[in-house]
């Protein structure tokens, strides 16, 4: 399994365990919107979301950062910045 592929699974299942969403990790589309459409989150879900990638992965997402559009774009783009920024 790629470390791309093991990350978006780990984040998916971070997701569903912090929204108590009724839905399984493998079933959200890697590259689906995670607003609106798609998933259809809204900014509460990504408040929980960012306290549980601080807690899991050491580092925050910071709800002024201008790129938050782009990494909440999709779980595939979230899974990367995570995977980029996360403290190892």
């Amino acid at each position: 399994m790629s470390s791309q592929l093991t990350i978006e699974s780990e984040v998916a299942a971070l997701i569903v365990e912090a929204l108590h969403l009724e839905t399984t990790p493998d079933e959200i589309d890697r590259d689906a919107p995670l607003f609106g459409e798609g998933l259809g989150l809204d900014s509460i879900d990504a408040l929980e979301i960012a306290l549980a990638v601080s807690r899991r992965y050491g580092f925050q997402l910071r709800s002024d950062d201008e790129r938050n559009g782009q990494i909440f774009a999709s779980l595939r783009n979230l899974s990367a910045h995570i995977d980029k920024h996360r403290q190892r």
